[in-house]
Protein backbone atom coordinates (compact mmCIF):
# COMPACT_ATOMS: atom_id res chain seq x y z
CA UNK A 1 0.00 0.00 0.00
CA UNK A 2 1.24 3.54 -0.85
CA UNK A 3 1.99 5.98 1.60
CA UNK A 4 -0.82 8.91 1.43
CA UNK A 5 1.61 11.36 2.61
CA UNK A 6 4.80 10.53 0.58
CA UNK A 7 4.46 8.60 -1.63
CA UNK A 8 6.40 5.36 -0.29
CA UNK A 9 5.13 1.71 -1.59
CA UNK A 10 6.65 0.16 0.84
CA UNK A 11 4.66 0.49 4.16
CA UNK A 12 4.20 -1.70 6.94
CA UNK A 13 1.03 -3.00 8.64
CA UNK A 14 0.84 -2.67 12.69
CA UNK A 15 -2.49 -3.75 13.42
CA UNK A 16 -5.47 -5.50 11.47
CA UNK A 17 -8.66 -6.04 13.12
CA UNK A 18 -12.58 -6.41 11.99
CA UNK A 19 -14.51 -3.88 11.64
CA UNK A 20 -17.19 -3.96 14.33
CA UNK A 21 -20.13 -5.27 11.99
CA UNK A 22 -17.28 -7.89 9.75
CA UNK A 23 -18.30 -6.55 6.84
CA UNK A 24 -14.62 -4.69 6.43
CA UNK A 25 -11.11 -5.19 7.79
CA UNK A 26 -9.44 -2.06 9.27
CA UNK A 27 -5.75 -2.40 8.84
CA UNK A 28 -3.32 0.56 11.05
CA UNK A 29 -0.10 0.98 8.40
CA UNK A 30 3.39 2.77 9.18
CA UNK A 31 5.31 4.32 6.70
CA UNK A 32 9.25 3.33 7.26
CA UNK A 33 10.61 6.38 5.11
CA UNK A 34 8.08 9.05 6.49
CA UNK A 35 7.39 7.54 10.18
CA UNK A 36 3.64 8.40 9.59
CA UNK A 37 0.69 6.25 10.46
CA UNK A 38 -2.36 5.83 8.26
CA UNK A 39 -5.43 3.55 8.34
CA UNK A 40 -6.63 1.65 5.48
CA UNK A 41 -10.68 -0.69 5.35
CA UNK A 42 -10.51 -3.68 3.03
CA UNK A 43 -14.04 -4.45 2.04
CA UNK A 44 -15.03 -7.66 -0.03
CA UNK A 45 -16.65 -5.95 -3.21
CA UNK A 46 -19.39 -8.75 -4.87
CA UNK A 47 -19.52 -7.24 -8.14
CA UNK A 48 -19.07 -3.81 -9.90
CA UNK A 49 -22.15 -1.91 -9.90
CA UNK A 50 -22.96 0.97 -12.29
CA UNK A 51 -25.38 3.76 -11.66
CA UNK A 52 -28.14 4.89 -14.58
CA UNK A 53 -28.70 8.35 -13.92
CA UNK A 54 -31.54 9.80 -14.97
CA UNK A 55 -30.29 11.69 -17.77
CA UNK A 56 -29.06 8.63 -19.17
CA UNK A 57 -25.43 8.45 -17.68
CA UNK A 58 -23.64 5.84 -16.79
CA UNK A 59 -21.33 6.66 -13.70
CA UNK A 60 -19.73 3.85 -11.42
CA UNK A 61 -20.81 3.21 -8.07
CA UNK A 62 -19.12 5.54 -5.10
CA UNK A 63 -19.79 4.12 -2.16
CA UNK A 64 -18.29 7.07 -0.49
CA UNK A 65 -20.47 9.14 -1.99
CA UNK A 66 -23.31 7.34 -0.57
CA UNK A 67 -21.89 7.21 2.63
CA UNK A 68 -21.10 11.33 2.85
CA UNK A 69 -25.05 11.87 1.63
CA UNK A 70 -26.01 9.82 5.17
CA UNK A 71 -23.63 11.79 6.79
CA UNK A 72 -24.81 15.19 5.95
CA UNK A 73 -28.22 13.99 6.04
CA UNK A 74 -27.44 12.62 9.99
CA UNK A 75 -25.63 15.81 10.69
CA UNK A 76 -26.27 16.81 14.45
CA UNK A 77 -28.14 13.78 15.31
CA UNK A 78 -28.11 11.39 17.50
CA UNK A 79 -27.08 8.22 15.39
CA UNK A 80 -23.46 7.64 15.75
CA UNK A 81 -20.74 6.72 13.13
CA UNK A 82 -20.80 2.84 13.66
CA UNK A 83 -24.56 3.08 12.92
CA UNK A 84 -24.04 5.21 10.19
CA UNK A 85 -21.26 2.77 8.33
CA UNK A 86 -23.95 -0.15 9.30
CA UNK A 87 -26.65 1.61 7.58
CA UNK A 88 -24.23 2.23 4.38
CA UNK A 89 -23.00 -1.65 4.66
CA UNK A 90 -26.80 -2.46 4.34
CA UNK A 91 -27.61 -0.40 1.20
CA UNK A 92 -24.49 -1.64 -0.56
CA UNK A 93 -25.13 -5.29 0.37
CA UNK A 94 -28.94 -5.08 -1.10
CA UNK A 95 -27.48 -3.45 -3.90
CA UNK A 96 -25.03 -5.92 -4.62
CA UNK A 97 -27.68 -8.31 -3.28
CA UNK A 98 -30.19 -7.53 -6.24
CA UNK A 99 -28.29 -9.04 -8.95
CA UNK A 100 -27.87 -6.51 -11.20
CA UNK A 101 -24.85 -5.08 -12.20
CA UNK A 102 -26.56 -1.16 -13.59
CA UNK A 103 -28.83 0.27 -10.69
CA UNK A 104 -31.25 3.44 -11.07
CA UNK A 105 -30.29 6.39 -9.03
CA UNK A 106 -33.54 6.53 -7.86
CA UNK A 107 -33.41 2.97 -6.53
CA UNK A 108 -30.15 4.20 -4.44
CA UNK A 109 -32.63 7.13 -3.29
CA UNK A 110 -35.43 5.07 -2.20
CA UNK A 111 -33.32 2.44 -0.38
CA UNK A 112 -31.23 5.57 1.87
CA UNK A 113 -34.79 7.02 2.58
CA UNK A 114 -36.28 3.76 3.31
CA UNK A 115 -33.18 3.25 6.11
CA UNK A 116 -33.10 7.02 7.20
CA UNK A 117 -37.23 6.77 7.90
CA UNK A 118 -36.57 4.15 10.65
CA UNK A 119 -33.77 5.67 12.22
CA UNK A 120 -34.30 9.58 12.33
CA UNK A 121 -37.46 11.33 11.20
CA UNK A 122 -35.03 14.97 10.61
CA UNK A 123 -31.98 13.01 8.52
CA UNK A 124 -35.18 11.44 6.71
CA UNK A 125 -36.87 14.85 5.91
CA UNK A 126 -32.77 16.32 5.29
CA UNK A 127 -32.38 13.84 2.42
CA UNK A 128 -36.09 14.14 0.95
CA UNK A 129 -35.18 17.49 0.66
CA UNK A 130 -32.46 17.33 -1.45
CA UNK A 131 -33.04 13.56 -3.04
CA UNK A 132 -36.49 15.21 -4.00
CA UNK A 133 -35.60 18.50 -4.80
CA UNK A 134 -38.00 21.00 -2.90
CA UNK A 135 -37.54 24.11 -3.90
CA UNK A 136 -40.01 26.22 -1.60
CA UNK A 137 -41.67 25.65 1.78
CA UNK A 138 -44.92 24.57 0.06
CA UNK A 139 -43.00 21.54 -0.94
CA UNK A 140 -41.81 20.46 2.80
CA UNK A 141 -45.07 20.92 3.70
CA UNK A 142 -46.33 18.50 0.83
CA UNK A 143 -44.06 15.93 2.23
CA UNK A 144 -44.35 16.49 5.64
CA UNK A 145 -48.85 16.50 4.74
CA UNK A 146 -48.01 12.73 2.86
CA UNK A 147 -45.96 11.75 6.03
CA UNK A 148 -48.88 11.91 8.23
CA UNK A 149 -50.06 8.25 10.33
CA UNK A 150 -46.57 6.70 8.87
CA UNK A 151 -44.80 6.10 11.90
CA UNK A 152 -41.51 7.64 11.92
CA UNK A 153 -38.01 7.39 14.18
CA UNK A 154 -37.59 9.97 16.77
CA UNK A 155 -34.75 11.14 18.57
CA UNK A 156 -35.17 8.78 21.73
CA UNK A 157 -35.66 6.03 19.02
CA UNK A 158 -32.50 6.42 17.98
CA UNK A 159 -30.84 6.65 21.76
CA UNK A 160 -32.30 3.89 22.64
CA UNK A 161 -30.98 1.70 19.72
Amino acid sequence: MRCPFCGESDTQVKDSRPTEDGSAIRRRRFCAACGQRFTTVERVQLRELVVLKADGRRVAFDRDKLARSIRVALNKRPVDEERQERIVNGIVRKLEASGETEIKSDEIGEAVMDALKGIDAVAYVRFASVYRDFREAKDFEQFLGSMDGAPLATEDDARHE
